[in-house]
């Protein structure tokens, strides 16, 4: 059980990674509007509200696992942060943020601050936390910022404190750039250097900072051009975006490295990423490209506004975290500003037009 917990901790990185490894193994139960639901147009929109009626209890997301479900903070927090870049979907986004706070769900994504400690969860969380306006520094008793801090390494690398292993990666170092970019005390240097410094000679920013051979991977140059430009690396940032529109595949989507086809995870963070450093044409592409995978009016209702995968068809079981991806492309708004300021209360419904009485 505790390695299955530490598992779960990881879901600090992007959607992505989860979406591709264990498709099938992620459940999301429905659960009522919280409240009133009003019909858009816009796609972001549509996704997020599909988004919100996905909720367990209306407040979560949960991971099953060889037949046992398991609180899915990852998936959680992801969809926060969805409904913050379609600025709906309020009301859900404020419950779920409260079960992020609780003392058992918030130790057992972050680990208890001692002898276990995760430092992509505690980025992926203060970024959320700041997204919704709240206090980082005292948030389910626990100050993120502080907490984050403590995981540098003398390199700069953000690093897991645990008796299983370290899993960080390049997700949580841009995240945890981009989140404490938006503290008082900004990133620190040398924190930006070493995300700078990892980048791959043909422009790309790799997954493992390990590696034997450094390997571009599409969703952590998405990632780390979007930190890399909020801290004023705009050079190293425009290199990122060169490799991504060089390696967009010519239905304009974006695919996982190491694939062909693009998938809707991927192509969100690419787009996202694209939109906000000025790539409008390459943007475009994969923003429409999205929009190819979203269920429309000719869906079962139940499934409008939900994003597929890919292009193989609408899945329960990937469904949550694909749709929740590719809001953040759908919106174009980036990490770094992100907020959930004006959001609009309800989950909206994709708007249809009446059937036509026969």
């Amino acid at each position: 059980m505790p390695a299955l917990r530490r598992t779960l901790g990881l879901l600090a990185i992007p959607a992505l990674a989860l979406a591709t490894a264990l498709p099938a193994a992620t459940a999301a139960h429905a659960a009522p509007a919280a409240a009133t639901s009003s019909p858009t147009v816009r796609p972001d929109a549509a996704a997020s509200g599909w988004l919100a009626r996905q909720l367990v209890d209306g407040d979560h997301f949960e991971s099953v696992f060889n037949g046992t479900a398991y609180p899915d903070q990852g998936l959680t927090v992801d969809a926060v942060l969805a409904f913050a870049a379609s600025h709906s979907s309020d009301e859900s986004a404020a419950k779920a943020t409260a079960w992020l706070a609780k003392p058992e769900i918030i130790s057992g994504y972050l680990g208890d601050g001692t002898t276990e400690a995760y430092a992509g969860a505690t980025a992926k969380l203060l970024l959320a936390v700041e997204v919704r306006g709240g206090n980082p520094t005292a948030f389910g008793g626990v100050d993120l910022p502080a907490r984050l801090r403590s995981l540098q390494t003398a390199e700069g690398r953000f690093s897991d404190r645990s008796q299983w292993g370290d899993y960080s990666n390049a997700f949580g170092q841009s995240l945890a750039v981009i989140a404490l970019h938006r503290t008082p005390g900004d990133a620190p240097a040398a924190a930006v250097d070493f995300l700078a410094d990892s980048q791959c000679a043909d422009g790309g920013f790799p997954v493992s900072f390990s590696q034997a051979i450094c390997t571009s991977d599409p969703d952590a140059t998405a990632l780390a051009v979007q930190a890399l430009a909020a801290t004023g690396r705009a050079a190293k940032a425009n290199t990122g975006l060169g490799r991504l529109t060089a390696h967009q595949n010519t239905d304009g989507g974006f695919a996982a490295a190491g694939a062909s086809a693009s998938n809707a995870n991927t192509t969100g963070l690419a787009t996202q990423a694209l939109l906000s450093g000025g790539r409008l044409v390459a943007g475009l592409k994969g923003w429409s490209r999205l929009v190819t995978f979203q269920q429309g009016c000719s869906a079962d209702p139940a499934v409008r506004g939900a994003v597929a995968y890919d292009a193989s068809g609408f899945n329960v079981g990937s469904g949550a975290r694909a749709t929740a991806q590719a809001v953040l492309g759908l919106a174009g708004t980036p990490l770094p500003t992100l907020s959930a300021s004006g959001a609009r209360p309800d989950a909206p419904t994709l708007a249809c037009p009446a059937p036509v009485a026969r």
